[in-house]
């Protein structure tokens, strides 16, 4: 059991021992002629990409909790905050001029393409010493989730920075890297070409992990559970990784995203009816059973995880989180009112929606003794929490959850009956029972924007939700959303700067 303990921790944890392969740089040659002798190689290699998902800079923290949540104006602000805490400020009214902004933006777009670069080198690397990984399923299994890494930051990139999805006036070109380094320059492509090498990277993942990922042949569960007879340690925890059913999930994520609607409601339906190889259902929402053991981030629902061991230290100074934080100037919080707005249009919910009650915290008050809510979603307590669950239960940044595939089976769906089934057991989950059943397909899918906005908050995707619909307003933002507020510029140090027009 230790050695498998261990294992997790080095798999998951943002320690030292990765740290040269994390260092993407020009020498980024010199240290490949030893990395991929010999399957260890690979699997530091692997381990280093998605430690490098977890860094503050991106998913850690400015692409799910703070910088991003700020665009889509969710944390709450003032006209203080504009001398105070300029970068909350104006990334909430989308001036990107600011400096602040502008130093947040090039941190963003800088490690997305560290991380890709380092999915790039992997993926260079398998395909000319592939043949030291002896066994066959585990280099595809790596090789596969190389792509899927890639083009998980892809897709942010053209969420972040490229043109609308539809009805676009300002049309972008946009860097995919698949070079090795930083340093190189990658090609610019059209929207449409750029769409088609992202497509092409999610299929081409989805190919590898096929029957290869051990999920097709033990559970979530099993996996879960390293005292179980599992011939490769590495492949334990499969929920830590883009496995092949989150590579499936950011399928039906992108194909959302880009208006395949069809396709999106097909794949969101196979994962939710997709069953385990123990003929149970793959994976169930979790709401109820998670909560009540204070598991904040719904990691039994998630279909990829990132696991941090330091997170509570930095995500409960900003967000407070705990009882014991105070909502000062600066930190992530809301007013009372912008709480009560959040569950206005499912009236009744406060008695009894369990995210309302058990994901924000209502005793944080201002040093003048007013009520400001907090997100526990990544706060835990310490005290409490079970040692041996500490980076699988707690430690975890949602990166795709099986809620998603709910509301884009909702959103997408043509069949009304299908869509009131699926929003009960949504619903259900929530523990939330006084729903009236939606009049209309029209109004179920004007429901799903509130719902992505409840369900993933602290997530970082209400302003892609928005940015997808090209929404002309933004819930606690008076001013009217432009084109341009939805397309983030390229660092000024980039090399070849998109061409807008």
């Amino acid at each position: 059991m230790k050695q498998y303990i261990i294992l997790l921790l080095v798999l998951l944890s943002l320690t030292t021992s990765c740290s040269d392969w994390l260092d993407v740089r020009g020498e980024n040659i010199e240290k490949e002629k030893d990395q991929f002798d010999n399957y260890k190689g690979f699997r530091d290699a692997l381990t280093g990409c998605y430690m490098t998902m977890g860094g503050t800079d991106i998913y850690g923290e400015r692409l799910t909790m703070t910088d991003i949540e700020n665009l889509a104006d969710l944390w709450y602000t003032s006209d203080s905050y504009k001398t105070q805490f300029p970068l909350n400020y104006y990334l909430s009214i989308h001036k990107y001029d600011n400096d602040d902004a502008r130093a947040s933006i090039k941190a963003m777009y800088a490690q997305l393409f560290t991380t890709i670069s380092s999915a790039n080198v992997l993926i260079k690397n398998i395909k000319d010493k592939g043949s030291n990984i002896t066994d066959a399923q585990a280099r595809n299994v790596i090789e596969g989730e190389a792509y899927a890494i890639r083009a998980y930051c892809q897709l942010d990139v053209l969420r972040l920075f490229g043109q609308l999805p539809s009805g676009a006036t300002k049309m972008v070109s946009l860097p995919y890297s698949e070079t090795t380094s930083i340093d190189e320059m990658p090609p610019y492509y059209s929207y449409s070409d750029y769409v088609a090498k992202l497509q092409s990277d999610i299929q081409t993942a989805e190919s590898l992990l096929k029957d290869n990922d051990p999920i097709f042949s033990k559970t979530f569960t099993t996996l879960n559970n390293p005292s179980t007879d599992v011939q490769d340690d590495y492949m334990y925890y499969r929920q830590a990784r883009l496995n092949y059913w989150a590579v499936r999930a950011l399928h039906a994520r992108m194909d959302l995203y880009i208006g395949n609607t069809t396709e999106a409601h097909t794949i969101a339906m196979e994962i939710i009816n997709a069953k385990g190889s123990d003929g149970n259902a793959l994976i169930s929402l979790s709401g109820i059973s998670d909560l009540q053991k204070g598991y904040n981030g719904l990691p039994s629902e998630c279909l990829f995880y990132l696991s941090k061991y330091n997170l509570l230290d930095y995500a409960n100074t900003s967000l407070i989180g705990g009882n014991s934080g105070q909502a000062t100037s600066g930190k992530y919080f809301l007013s009372m009112d912008m709480l009560t707005q959040l569950y206005s249009s499912i009236p009744g919910s406060t008695a009894s929606h369990n995210r309302y009650l058990n994901e924000w915290n209502r005793q944080t008050k201002n040093p003048s003794g007013t009520v400001c809510p907090a997100l526990k979603k990544y706060w835990y307590d310490s005290s409490n929490a079970d040692a041996n669950y500490l980076s699988t239960k707690y430690q975890i940044v949602p990166m795709l959850r099986l809620s998603e595939m709910y509301l884009i089976a909702i959103e997408t769906s043509t069949s009304l009956d299908e869509v009131q089934s699926l929003y009960k057991t949504y619903m259900t989950s929530c523990e939330y029972t006084l729903y009236t059943p939606f009049a209309s397909l029209e109004d179920a899918k004007k429901e799903m924007v509130n719902e992505y906005r409840r369900e993933f908050y602290g997530e970082g995707q209400m302003f892609f939700t928005y940015k997808r619909l090209a929404s002309k307003s933004m819930l606690w933002n008076s001013d009217a959303i432009t084109e341009s507020n939805y397309i983030l510029p390229l660092p000024s140090t980039e090399y070849d700067p998109s061409i807008i027009k």
